[in-house]
């Protein structure tokens, strides 16, 4: 009996233990420094503006890293286990908000957990990446910011520099989620529109050099969606068609940067602010689950020059006018 009761002590003591530690833990989470825990799918400009953006959102919203706020940022370098493997660390160390960027980086950080908050650093389509019930009232633990481009201005802008183009290829990455729905739109909006569109899909970076290299002779201009596999060899693809003279009109800024000719899109880097801000806001309180998508609707205008001088190409007076006034030109 003695034995018995030794036990019963042993347990009654290991017992109240762990739920002075679980207290402890939880008094941590809602007094201490809150855990903003960032899974950026892979590097490249685009994706590396977000995440400086939402550091600047953040901030302006009275969150300074390391003052009143810790950021534990993770880059998948485009591995889908790691993804997996850093959502569960996020999780682990009970991160207070989720943000992912890219569509598979929020993918895997909604899996990891149904009540973390997740908020989305730029996604093209989370209702139909399932990460949303609906775009206006979530419904879930994930709300954020949307990157769905203005693709109608961008194919007229592209008319408008390419008034004699005959055939327009777009080529996209077909395991990209983001990158095929917008190829769907934008093929729709071309038949709309009667311009003849090609496509042209690759699996990875492997596939790049050679696709272009069949592209080029087939069409006069070239379209790139928010794709992230295009966008980290974007100099891969720009050496193909420079060398044909045929220009690239890409869904973001910093890829026109990389040797794009022009495009009319939604700042990368004040897409991250929103996503700072929003995570901010999440931080104060607000339910995800009734925080609708945010959509950045107007474009900024840019243009490079030098990729204009290269192929031949003058860019509109006014086109330049506006990217000097309101958007951004590259030399």
């Amino acid at each position: 009996m003695k034995r018995l009761y030794g036990l019963i002590a042993v347990l009654v003591v290991f017992l109240g233990f762990a739920f002075v530690q679980e207290r402890h833990q939880d008094h941590g989470q809602t007094t201490g420094t809150p855990t903003v825990g960032i899974l950026q799918l892979l590097s490249h400009p685009a994706l590396d503006a977000i995440h400086k953006g939402i550091v600047h959102g953040l901030a302006e919203e009275g969150y300074h890293v390391g003052k009143n706020v810790k950021i534990d940022f993770q880059n998948a370098q485009n591995d889908q286990s790691n993804l997996k493997t850093m959502s569960a660390r996020f999780v682990n160390e009970r991160a207070n908000v989720m943000i992912g960027i890219a569509t598979p980086a929020a993918q895997a950080l909604a899996n990891a957990s149904s009540t973390t908050p997740v908020v989305l650093g730029a996604i093209t389509d989370p209702k139909g990446a399932d990460l949303v019930k609906s775009n206006t009232r979530p419904g879930t633990n994930v709300t954020g910011v949307s990157d769905q481009a203005p693709l109608k201005a961008q194919l007229k802008l592209i008319q408008k520099i390419m008034p004699k183009m005959k055939t327009l290829g777009i080529i996209y990455t077909s395991s990209d989620d983001s990158a095929t729905a917008q190829y769907h739109k934008f093929a729709a909006l071309c038949k709309q529109e009667h311009v003849r569109l090609k496509a042209y899909s690759i699996a990875n970076t492997n596939d790049l050099n050679q696709v272009a290299q069949q592209m080029v002779s087939q069409v006069d201009a070239v379209y790139v969606p928010t794709d992230n596999t295009v966008a980290s060899a974007m100099q891969t693809l720009v050496a193909t068609t420079n060398a044909k003279k045929i220009p690239v009109f890409p869904a973001v800024d910093t890829m026109v940067k990389a040797g794009g000719l022009a495009t009319l899109s939604i700042n990368q880097y004040k897409l991250g602010v929103e996503t700072g801000k929003m995570t901010a806001a999440v931080l104060r309180g607000k339910d995800p689950a009734t925080t609708p998508i945010q959509f950045e609707r107007k474009g900024e205008m840019t243009v490079n020059l030098a990729t204009a001088k290269k192929l031949g190409i003058s860019l509109p007076k006014d086109v330049v006018k506006d990217a000097q006034a309101h958007g951004e030109v590259f030399k």
